[in-house]
This record gives structure tokens, sequence and C-alpha cells, in this order.
């Protein structure tokens, strides 16, 4: 079957899918503590999640990212990973991974890798029990890490995210850093996303520019720029006092699209071809309007055809800095 080319002539190979909206934390700079989630009877089954994910599979997706919500809370979501399996087997996906708040993964770590997982992505903002339950209001610490002790334990490769957040873990950037080397872990640092309409005060203040990050990290360390990529946001350095990797993603501040090769699907079956732009194709109606696929994968390419060439967060940079310039002069700063 012909691949998917976007129009600029990239290979889109990589795939990630939420499977659900629900979560079992409620982190600040996420989600409202008291969510309204999306009706059941508006989320694609486990199998039309099945279908979905294979066509596109079909058409030259090589990478699968299973994203939520928080993932391993959706009921029987094992079947649908098995059902994924089937790909990596005959050789068609070459990666299935996951990204999670690792709450679940003392449960699922070993049956993941034994269905062809492995490598998880576990977002980790602090180690300071206090603080990780101020910032994610449901979860606990002590969990999480049980979580990922258990997916070490099942030869999972673990990385851990972690937000970029000024004056909440600002002061454990070190310590961050120190632990992930001790345990083997890669480390990616997020750069907060003060945009849309979620621009309090409170988001605002947390801005904290991984450029001066950086900084301080070249303050102590030497850092190696890596020509690494992976089709994605991700910048990476080598620390080569410790040989660690780590990864930057600064989505206001960096363009990162010049290598996109990846689109995100929804729970309820809407593509969206980048990150930084509005537009979006149903590929619910297609998929439920016949059993045969042919229709889904005409929607899948017309979808395609639309991809743009980057995203433009320009609007989302001026707005942020004018919201930045009113909070200060109303604060003093």
């Amino acid at each position: 079957m012909q691949p998917l080319i976007d129009p600029f002539a990239r290979a889109i190979s990589y795939l990630r899918v939420s499977v659900t909206d629900r979560c079992d934390f409620r982190c600040t700079y996420c989600m409202s503590e008291h969510m309204t989630f999306l009706p059941k009877a508006d989320l694609l089954s486990l199998e039309e999640l099945d279908r979905l994910c294979s066509a596109f599979v079909r058409m030259g997706v090589q990478k699968l990212r299973i994203t939520g919500g928080e993932p391993l809370v959706r009921k029987g979501i094992l079947t649908f990973f098995q059902a994924m399996s089937r790909h990596l087997e005959n050789g068609a996906l070459k990666e299935l991974t996951l990204t999670t708040n690792g709450s679940q993964l003392a449960k699922f770590a070993q049956p993941l890798a034994d269905l062809g997982v492995r490598r998880v992505n576990v977002s980790l903002d602090t180690l300071d029990p206090d603080k990780f339950a101020q910032i994610t209001r449901w979860g606990r610490l002590p969990q999480v890490l049980d979580g990922i002790e258990a997916a070490k334990a099942a030869g999972l490769r673990v990385k851990i995210n972690a937000v970029a957040l000024k004056g909440f873990n600002e002061d454990e950037l070190f310590p961050l850093l120190d632990w992930c080397a001790a345990q083997g872990h890669d480390l990616t640092f997020i750069e907060v996303m003060p945009m849309g309409e979620d621009m309090s005060p409170l988001r605002l203040d947390q801005y904290w520019p991984l450029k001066d990050l950086r900084a301080r990290l070249a303050q102590r360390f030497t850092l190696t720029d890596l020509a690494e990529r992976t089709g994605g946001p991700a910048r990476y350095v080598r620390i080569e006092e410790t040989g660690q990797k780590v990864g930057f993603i600064t989505p206001l501040t960096h363009n990162f699209c010049e290598s996109c090769n990846r689109v995100r699907l929804t729970c309820t079956g809407e593509l969206y071809m980048c990150l930084g732009q509005e537009d979006m194709a149903d590929l619910r109606a297609p998929l439920r309007a016949s059993p045969d696929d042919a229709q889904l994968e005409q929607a899948i390419r017309a979808a395609i055809a639309r991809k743009p060439r980057g995203h433009d967060f320009d609007y989302s940079r001026q707005k942020v800095a004018g919201q930045i310039t009113r909070h200060m002069s109303h604060t003093g700063g």
C-alpha cells in the first residue's frame, strides 16, 4: 500500500493515540479538580481504536505512542495492546510505547513488556511527596515510584518527563538529574505552555524558559548538543560528566517542524495533523459508516494532504507576552 506522504514530502510514520480522556490525577497545569469527562458513547471502542491504528500501520506508521488522560485507567486496555502486538510480531510496527503518570505501572509493567512494549515515558515533576500531592492533587508519589521500579524490573526503558515550573521544582533540577542518573533513566524537561484561554496568573508565574534551565545546567556540567532527532519536539544534550542524555521540549521558543513525521488521534476519532493548529479531521464518521476500510483510508489520506509545513505559535507568544506584561504591571513586577 502506498505510504502516507504529506504535501512537504514527509513520510508520516508516528501516530500518537489517546485512548481515554480520563485520568486518576488532576495535575494543576493540566486539569481542573472537578473534571467533566466525555460520555462513554462518544469514545471510540477498543475495537474501533484497533481498526483505526491498524489502518495507519498498513499505510506506513511504524511507531505508536499510547496516551490519555492516563491510558492505563481505560477498562480492558491490555486487549488493545494485545491487538497492537500482532503488528510488532509481523514487523509492520517497529515500536509500541506508552506515556503514563506511572500510577498503574506496578500492575501493568510486566504484561506490557510481555506484549512487546520496550519503553515508557513517565510524567514526574518532583521527588518531594508533599509537592507531588500538591501538584497532582490526587496522586501519591510512592505509588508512582513503585510503578517506575516495576517497569525497570520488567526490562522497560524509562524516560522521565518533567514539566519545568518556576517556583515549584526549580530547586529540584540537580536532585532530579542525580536521581535519574542513579536509576539509569533518561530525562526530558518540558516548557510549560501558557496558551489558549488558560492564562491565569498562576500559569504565567510558573513559566520557566528552558534556556534558563539549560544555562543553570551548563554552570555545573559540560553539555554536548546531540544531532539525534526523533521527528518530535525534543532537542537532546549529553552531560559529559555522567553520560546522561537530557532532552528539552520548548514549544514556545523553538519551531520543531522541519522533520515532523507525526499526527495525533484523539479518543473520539479526531485526527490532528499539527499540535499548533486547530485543523482536524473526523475519522469516527467514516470508521462507523462502513465495516470496510476503504472510506476510512480515503479520509486518512485526505487529512494528511492538509498537514501544514509547521505550526505557528507567534500569536500565542504575543498573547503570552501581553499577558505577562499586564500581569507584571498589576503585581509591581
